[in-house]
């Protein structure tokens, strides 16, 4: 068995879309975040230290070799010949349209690059940008706008300073939606002050919302964050592996089975993380989710099916 067996996988949905493995290659273009250069706040949000996204801490090369080293690194591991230029680190619609346009036309100029991922904040998608990804996707690519939502509770929001509400959220993903662009939504499980119930309420009012894709991180550690100096003095606890599992779980199986999930965990670089230690090795996490979700004889949408099946059948 493998976790494709039970989750609607990113991976399993492009090799159905395009009848052969589509891997996406992470890129740095060196962008930052209004919530770090004072537009709407400085120090950016407590749990995020980018440099995890570069982890070797040196400045990231142009498209074209990110690209390149991304396609070496994939072609040890598996056969996949085609791509998609993911735009991961800090927040990747935060210039002109212009200098999106160049870049991400870098990335699509490449060989074998069928795509873009953008990933960015709620706040930070304006109607132009969202119109250029848009001529992208008329014009046959595969395109993904990546939101990083992380918690629907406002409190929490303001508490790890993130300098946005749900409010935003819900604007950008109905603009983004009128437009035939998929939206995969960030999750965040285990922010300070959230529980069980908070990560299946915010789950419940994305749906609701609409989105296309998910993905689901634990919330993990790492230094030269301002949650670390919470951790150290014992203000924030992290979740257990088995807490995590239980909870992600819960979510697959209350998820419709169309909507993609794009990621189930998160992982840091042991030089990095700081706690919880599980948080270093993806594939004990992953296979964890399996292991339950076949405990439980389910999959994804089971649980959501039979709450949609008794609510229609209470209707009539």
């Amino acid at each position: 068995m493998a976790i494709s067996t039970y989750v609607n996988t990113f991976g399993q949905f492009m090799l159905h879309r395009y009848g052969e493995r589509v891997h996406k290659l992470s890129i740095n273009a060196e962008f930052t975040c209004p919530n770090r250069d004072g537009t709407i706040g400085r120090g950016g949000c407590t749990f995020c230290n980018n440099t995890s996204f570069n982890p070797n801490g040196r400045v990231p090369g142009s498209i074209a070799q990110q690209i390149n080293a991304g396609k070496s690194v994939i072609a040890k591991r598996t056969r996949a010949k085609k791509f998609m230029a993911y735009f991961q680190a800090y927040t990747n619609t935060y210039d002109t349209t212009e200098k999106l346009k160049y870049l991400y036309d870098l990335a699509l100029a490449e060989p074998d690059v069928v795509g873009l991922s953008v990933g960015t904040r709620p706040d930070c998608v304006s109607s132009d940008v969202l119109d250029l990804l848009a001529r992208y996707r008329d014009q046959g690519y595969e395109i993904w706008l990546e939101l990083g939502l992380q918690s629907s509770f406002n409190i929490t929001l303001e508490q790890v300073n993130r300098g946005h509400g749900f409010e935003e959220y819900n604007k950008t993903v109905h603009k983004a939606r009128a437009l035939n662009i998929p939206v995969c939504t960030h999750l965040m499980i285990g922010l300070p002050g959230e529980g069980g119930m908070h990560a299946h309420i915010t789950h419940e009012r994305v749906l609701e919302e609409g989105v296309d894709g998910l993905k689901l991180h634990p919330l993990h550690i790492v230094k030269g964050t301002q949650i670390a100096n919470q951790w150290r003095r014992g203000e924030y606890e992290p979740w257990s592996l088995e807490r995590y599992i239980n909870i992600a779980s819960e979510l697959i199986e209350n998820t419709p089975p169309e909507v993609v999930f794009h990621r189930l965990t998160g992982t840091a670089s042991a030089r990095l993380l700081l706690a919880p230690e599980w948080c270093q090795w993806k594939w004990r996490v992953i296979n964890g989710i399996e292991h339950e979700l076949k405990r439980r004889k389910t999959s994804q949408g089971q649980a959501w099916f039979r709450e949609h099946t008794r609510y229609e059948k209470a209707q009539h």
